[in-house]
């Protein structure tokens, strides 16, 4: 695999410009390292179970979604799983949270198995060859939270580690803190990197952002990621949309289950 020509930054800052101002760019600018844990455990009691949270409408969810109109050109809707989701994304590594990232990243299930996405999407950026997921929620916020605490763990578990693909090649991996908009009840961002060599010894470097916020009852979870350049301005200006849509929603009322 070759990694893809890298797109013309100044365009992409122009496409994305609406976007910012639409979603109140003022957020973006707030510094990673200002952002702290803003979520709450769980209060419920050992052995209860929460109250079901009130289901979104198809169309509810649907209009809370971020599409290629919103992130302009060169977004499209997608063509199908790209070449690097199997081949690098099924690498295995002998770290159990390293491996569970892999694994979740792999099956697109960022909320863990058994929370189905209210509504999702998936973008191709056809200059650069990258792809954006992102899918909706609903379930308990206390789950959710979980979930986000244990994706701030893994910049410290996963901050070097090796992993080897079914191809028996072998990848260097990295978990760094992505930096998120102060939005929702509860965040945490990740990029993820991939590096290594074929056994044609074509080399290979996978970056992939993952991106989890809680807004209520419901969640949004982002992938971005492809072998050339990815710009975390993307990522960041489809979450702080997003988490505005889903406000919106949540202030016109919702469906009782």
């Amino acid at each position: 695999m070759n990694p893809a020509p890298a797109r013309v930054l100044g365009v992409s800052v122009l496409a994305l410009g609406g976007l910012l101002v639409t979603a109140a760019c003022s957020a973006l600018s707030t510094p990673p390292t200002a952002q702290k844990p803003d979520y709450a455990p769980s209060t419920t009691p050992a052995g209860t179970s929460a109250p079901s949270p009130a289901a979104l409408t198809q169309a509810q969810a649907q209009a809370a979604l971020v599409t290629e109109a919103d992130l302009g050109e060169p977004w499209t809707p997608t063509q199908g799983a790209a070449i690097w989701h199997d081949g690098l994304l099924k690498a295995t590594t002998g770290l159990p949270d390293c491996r569970r990232l892999l694994d979740t990243l792999y099956a697109e299930e960022p909320f863990g198995p058994g929370a189905p996405p209210e509504a999702v999407i998936s973008l191709d950026d056809v200059w650069n060859e990258s792809q954006l997921r992102y899918q909706i929620v609903t379930r308990n916020p206390a789950d959710v939270d979980r979930a986000i605490a244990w994706l701030r763990t893994l910049p410290k578990k996963c901050a070097r580690f090796t992993a080897t693909t079914p191809q028996g090649d072998r990848l260097d991996g990295q978990v760094t803190d992505a930096g998120l908009p102060a939005v929702g009840d509860a965040r945490q961002g990740l990029r993820l990197t991939l590096a290594g060599a074929t056994l044609n010894d074509e080399p290979v470097l996978l970056t992939l952002d993952v991106a989890v916020v809680r807004v209520g009852d419901d969640a949004i979870g982002l992938s971005h990621g492809g072998l050339g350049d990815i710009e975390p301005e993307v990522t960041q200006a489809a979450v702080q949309l997003g988490a505005q849509r889903l406000a919106d929603v949540r202030k016109r009322g919702r469906t009782p289950i």
